[in-house]
């Protein structure tokens, strides 16, 4: 299958906000193996939206795109969706009726202006939208789909996981497995898997996030079991090749990981920032039973490791420093079996606080795993 991604509104052509939509999109279409050949942006005019329709209704099988269905007049993906197709919409009754009901239940008239977010034409049905007023087009048209997403990335990512992915897989079944790494970046992951990133059952691929990279297997199959086996396979593979920079799976947070560390051990962690800012101690608090491990953070600006040493001595017998510096710091660990200390290197301030708060995370992940820990 044949996918195209088609961003519409002129506020992403002028910058105003970025496009997450179109990178989470294309991230899902990876993972259930849909080969995604176009991405495209086109702003609110109608000639030219649905020339952008029209071409790549002319050359893919699946077209999905977000944005245009607000109820203004400068909406218009319904209308170059129903120009392309050359059918004429009309207001659902059904989708009326919802629409005004939504407005009722929180005590509002509905502007009549909305109406056109009722609008469907023969091919098309409608995808629910419990978070919002824009009910979103599924369309099928010549053996073709397009389908159509509000902007509102809450809004389009509900449809798109509960209505229109699981369309996509009918008949099988989807797996995944998700490694996630730290120490290596996301080119030298993708040079240490070699052919494996071209692998079509199951698929590898690569993603760049904020705590390190991912390495997402999936694979589609009858049933699961087959699905399972070969995800498995893959995934001793990978852990042969990059298993010393696995940190976690699926829904593994660093937080989680070292929490389940020092829970294992009975011992309580004490942190000390400058460099970081209070951002690991931040990640650590929001970690879901944290009250159990985390004893206290401690944000000194510009101070160096004494200070930052003597400033939780005592606290835990698990303690965290990261002292400022102006290119580089010494981020340390202490146990109650030893120091362990990693040198960080940065450009600027804010490179360095992006750094050290990695850095420091799985340092401590690092120290807490190994058996003399």
């Amino acid at each position: 299958m044949r996918a195209e991604i088609l961003s519409i509104g002129t506020e992403l052509l002028l910058g105003q906000i970025l496009d997450t939509n179109a990178q989470y999109l294309a991230q899902r279409l990876a993972a259930l193996g849909i080969d995604l050949l176009y991405i495209s942006t086109v702003g609110d005019n109608l000639t030219r939206c649905r020339q952008t329709i029209e071409r790549a209704f002319g050359r893919s099988d699946l077209i999905v795109c977000t944005g245009g269905l607000g109820p203004t007049e400068d909406d218009l993906t319904r209308e170059a969706i129903a120009a392309t197709v050359g059918e004429e919409p009309a207001v659902d009754p059904g989708l009326e009726r919802e629409l005004r009901e939504w407005f009722g239940g929180r005590g509002l008239q509905m502007p009549e202006r909305n109406r056109k977010q009722a609008w469907l034409i023969p091919s098309a049905r409608a995808i629910p939208n419990p978070n919002g007023t824009a009910p979103g087009w599924d369309v099928r048209k010549d053996g073709k789909r397009i389908v159509a997403m509000p902007g509102v990335p809450r809004e389009m990512t509900d449809m798109w996981e509960r209505h229109i992915e699981p369309t996509l897989v009918a008949g099988a079944v989807l797996r995944w497995r998700t490694l996630k790494m730290l120490g290596i970046g996301e080119s030298a992951v993708e040079e240490a898997l070699a052919e494996l990133v071209r692998s079509t059952a199951p698929t590898v691929a690569t993603y760049a996030k904020n705590d390190g990279v991912h390495v997402r297997i999936t694979d589609k199959a009858p049933d699961a079991a087959a699905a399972d086996a070969r995800i498995a396979t893959m995934e001793r593979t990978i852990r042969e090749r990059l298993g010393r920079y696995v940190w976690g799976t699926d829904d593994d947070t660093l937080g989680s990981v070292i929490g389940r560390s020092l829970d294992a051990r009975g011992w309580r962690l004490a942190t000390a920032e400058s460099l970081s800012a209070g951002d690991v101690a931040r990640t650590l608090s929001d970690t879901p039973g944290a009250e159990s491990w985390f004893a206290r953070g401690l944000v000194l600006p510009h101070a160096g490791g004494d200070a930052l040493e003597r400033a939780i001595a005592t606290d835990a017998p698990v303690r965290l420093v990261v002292p400022y510096g102006e290119s580089a710091s010494e981020i340390a660990v202490t146990t109650p079996d030893g120091r362990s200390p990693v040198a960080v290197r940065f450009g600027s301030p804010a490179e360095g606080r992006r750094r050290a708060h990695l850095a420091a995370l799985d340092l401590l992940r690092r120290v807490l795993s190994s058996p003399g820990a």
